[in-house]
This record gives structure tokens, C-alpha cells and sequence, in this order.
């Protein structure tokens, strides 16, 4: 009876551990795609294409990313990298965009960074974040979805290009999907108008003159206060010397 006991006891015990490690077991890494500041509709933005190294045998030596060609975006500019050879594809659009009033007819499709050097790119247990900057944001989507394919230096690829469904669990391999937010109310898309460096120039004067104003009442006040104190020392030093006259 005992026996039977300690052995059910024990079956409880490995179950409860075996679901502790289940439940504490990290999810895997993915590439993923988030903006510096805010990604507003319309505006611009610089985002970071956030790559984990998920091998431990193996380094992350290249990495492409395909822009979205439902949504062309006119200025795509990575930013440099050391150790990173980057090559910007364009192609012809379907559709001419518009960017400062001229027309634009292609635009980037794609942006591959290579590890320069047999040593290179992304060692096991680290990731890397690529920047870029792009714009103008289309004001008629609420995201935009990048596919991106990884390769490791043992030849590996994965292909992070799943597009995650409405109401279905997250893909193995999701691309990497990029949250737009509202465009401001003033049309300015985030950015700083000269109105707005106006009132920021106006108020920091009155800040100023309210800082001179508070200034002159304390040095007022000072003075004044210094003023009593040697008034107070000459009606002291006037009777001292009375009585000094007196005793005399």
C-alpha cells in the first residue's frame, strides 16, 4: 500500500515538473520589425529590423528583407553598417508614386545585408538590430508586412514570410509585421512645424523674462534685507556708544 502511494506520489511529482519546464521553456526568436519613435501614417520613420542568432553551431551571415509591393514605399535608406556588406534592390512600379511633387516610377523592393569576412555577421547567442529609414508610411493601412529569409554560415535558411491570419495562432515562421499609428490631428504626420518652433521660441522667452523678472525680486529682496541688517548694526553701535558717554 505504501509502495502504491510513493508511486502515484512520485508519477504527481514528474508531472508537475514536466509542465514547470514546459511552461518556463522560452519561445524561439523571430525576426521582427519595430519603429525608433513612432510610425505614423503618412510621415516617416526609421525602423529596426531586430534579428536573433537562434543556432548555436552556426552564425547569421546574411539577411534579406522584401518590402511590401502593395504599398510602395519612395525613400527606403538603410543606414551603414560595420561588417555588413548591404545592396538595395529597386524595381519598376506599376503604379507612379509622388514624393515632393515629382513622380516617382520604382522603388525599393528589397535590402540585403552580407557579413563581410569569413568571421562575420551574427555569432551564436546574440542578435543584431538593421536600421532603416522609410517613408512616406501609406495612410491607408494600419500595418505593413515585411518578409525577411535568414541564412546562417552552415548554409541554413529560414524563411520568416508566414502572414499571420485573423483569429488563427501565430505562424512557425511570421514575417515581420510593422504597426502604423494614426497621423497627427494638425496633418504634420509628427513632424515640427514652424508654427509650433514659434510658440516653443515664445515660450521659452517668457520663460526667460519670468527667470529675469524672478531674479531682479530676489536681488530686491537681498539688498534689502542687508540694508536692515546694517541699519540694525548702527542703531547698536549708536547706543553702545551713548552709554559709553554715560559712564564716562
Amino acid at each position: 500500500m505504501k509502495a502504491s502511494r510513493l508511486a502515484a506520489t512520485g508519477a504527481v511529482a514528474a508531472t508537475a515538473v514536466s509542465a514547470v519546464v514546459v511552461l518556463s521553456s522560452p519561445a524561439f526568436a523571430h525576426v521582427s520589425v519595430q519603429a525608433e519613435g513612432t510610425a505614423a501614417k503618412g510621415g516617416y520613420a526609421v525602423v529596426d529590423f531586430k534579428v536573433p542568432n537562434e543556432r548555436d553551431n552556426a552564425s547569421t551571415t546574411k539577411l534579406e528583407v522584401s518590402f511590401p509591393a502593395d504599398h510602395p514605399l519612395a525613400s527606403v535608406m538603410p543606414e551603414p553598417m560595420p561588417g555588413w556588406k548591404i545592396e538595395v534592390t529597386k524595381s519598376k512600379l506599376a503604379k507612379p508614386l509622388e514624393l515632393h511633387g515629382e513622380q516617382i516610377t520604382e522603388a525599393v523592393s528589397k535590402v540585403t545585408w552580407t557579413a563581410a569576412g569569413k568571421d562575420g555577421g551574427i555569432q551564436p547567442g546574440y542578435f543584431e538590430k538593421f536600421p532603416v529609414s522609410v517613408g512616406a508610411l501609406p495612410e491607408d493601412a494600419d500595418e505593413l508586412v515585411f518578409k525577411a529569409i535568414q541564412t546562417y554560415s552552415n548554409k541554413e535558411v529560414v524563411r520568416w514570410i508566414e502572414v499571420q491570419e485573423d483569429g488563427a495562432e501565430e505562424p512557425e515562421t511570421p514575417a515581420p509585421v510593422l504597426a502604423l499609428s494614426a497621423a497627427s490631428e494638425d496633418g504634420h504626420h509628427g513632424s515640427t512645424s514652424a508654427e509650433d518652433a514659434d510658440d516653443k521660441t515664445e515660450n521659452a522667452a517668457a520663460t526667460t523674462e519670468a527667470a529675469d523678472g524672478d531674479s531682479s525680486d530676489t536681488t530686491a529682496r537681498v539688498l534689502g534685507v542687508v540694508g536692515i541688517v546694517i541699519g540694525a548694526l548702527g542703531v547698536a553701535y549708536g547706543v553702545l556708544a551713548g552709554r559709553r558717554r554715560g559712564d564716562a
